[in-house]
C-alpha cells in the first residue's frame, strides 16, 4: 500500500473554529455580511460583534450572504497547487445557508476530488464536525473517512439555544417550524435546538430566567454520563455565558474531556439570533 493521501479540511466561519485551539490543515472560507449596502468577509473589524449588535439595535438593513462558488473552487485550487491530494468541505446545514451548494458547485471542476459534507448542523458542531475530520485525517484517514467521522460527531452533538427576541431569526427566515411562536414572543421564552438541520423548538419557558435555568438542565441531560467537550456561546451576554460555563465545569467534572470554551458568536451567526442569545453545545469526546 502507498502513503496516505495528503487531505485538506475546509469549513465556513459558522463553524466558530476559536482561534486558541490548532486545526492543523483546516482552511476556513469567511461568509459575507452586508449592512446596508456594505459588504464584509465574516471576521472583518468592520463587522464585529459589537458593529452588529449596534447596527441590528438601529434597526439597520443586515444579512449575511454565502461564500461565491468562485471563492471556494480558488480555494480548492489553491491546496491543490500546495500538494493535496483530496479535500473533505464541512459546512453548515444546507436548509439554513446556500453555502452549502456553492461548496458542491465549486467541487465539481475542482482540480483535486472534493467531499462535501452537510453537517445538517450549525455553530459550534460544525465546529466539533470539523475537528473530528482533522483528527481522521491526522491517522491517515482519506477525504470518505474523514467525511463519514465529521457527520458522526455531528449527529450525536446536541445544539441548545436560547433568544432574548425571535426577531432576529424571522426577519433571516431561519425560524423553521418555531415560526409561529413570533405572535406570542411576548408571553414565551423558546428554548430551541437543530433538528436534521432546521431551528425547532424544544421548550418553551414562561421567563427569561427559568429558560437559563433549563438551558443548563438540559446541556447536562445531553452529557449524559459519556465524556464531553462542551462550547458555551453568546452574543452581547458574556455574563450569562460565563456563569453556565462556570456551572457546566462543576457539575460535569470529570466527564470534561476539556475545559468548557466560551465566547461570542461571530458576526455571521449573530446577525440570525440577535443579542441575548446563549447556547449550549454538548459533543461526545474525540
Amino acid at each position: 500500500m502507498g502513503p496516505a493521501p495528503k487531505v485538506a479540511v475546509v469549513t465556513d466561519s459558522t463553524a466558530l473554529l476559536p482561534p486558541d485551539v490548532r486545526l492543523p490543515g483546516a482552511h476556513v472560507v469567511p461568509l459575507q455580511i452586508v449592512i446596508d449596502d456594505d459588504c464584509f468577509g465574516d471576521g472583518a473589524p468592520e463587522v464585529s460583534s459589537e458593529a452588529v449588535v449596534a447596527a441590528l439595535t438601529a434597526k439597520r438593513r443586515v444579512t449575511t450572504s454565502r461564500p461565491s462558488p468562485a471563492e471556494l473552487q480558488d480555494l480548492y485550487d489553491r491546496l491543490a497547487q500546495e500538494g493535496y491530494a483530496e479535500i473533505v468541505s464541512v459546512h453548515l446545514s444546507g436548509d439554513m445557508s446556500g453555502t452549502l451548494e456553492s461548496a458542491q458547485l465549486a467541487a465539481r471542476d475542482a482540480r483535486v476530488p472534493v467531499v462535501v459534507v452537510d453537517t445538517r448542523a450549525v455553530g459550534p458542531c460544525v465546529g466539533f464536525a470539523v475537528a473530528a475530520a482533522v483528527q481522521a485525517v491526522a491517522g491517515g484517514a482519506s477525504a470518505e473517512e474523514a467525511a463519514k467521522a465529521a457527520l458522526a460527531r455531528a449527529d450525536q452533538t446536541r445544539s441548545l439555544f436560547y433568544v432574548d427576541s425571535l426577531e432576529a431569526m424571522r426577519r433571516g427566515g431561519r425560524i423553521g417550524v418555531a415560526a409561529h411562536l413570533v405572535g406570542s414572543a411576548l408571553a414565551v421564552k423558546p428554548l430551541l435546538t437543530v433538528e436534521d438541520g432546521r431551528v425547532v423548538l424544544r421548550e418553551k419557558v414562561r421567563t427569561s430566567q427559568r429558560a437559563l435555568a433549563r438551558l443548563e438542565v438540559l446541556a447536562l441531560e445531553a452529557a449524559g454520563e459519556r465524556s464531553v467537550e462542551v462550547v458555551v456561546a453568546h452574543l452581547a451576554a458574556p455574563d450569562r455565558a460565563e456563569r453556565l460555563a462556570q456551572s457546566l465545569t462543576e457539575k460535569l467534572g470529570d466527564r470534561l474531556a476539556a475545559p468548557v470554551r466560551w465566547g461570542e458568536v461571530g458576526a455571521a451567526l449573530g446577525v440570525h439570533v440577535g443579542p441575548g442569545l446563549l447556547a449550549v453545545v454538548v459533543a461526545p469526546a474525540l
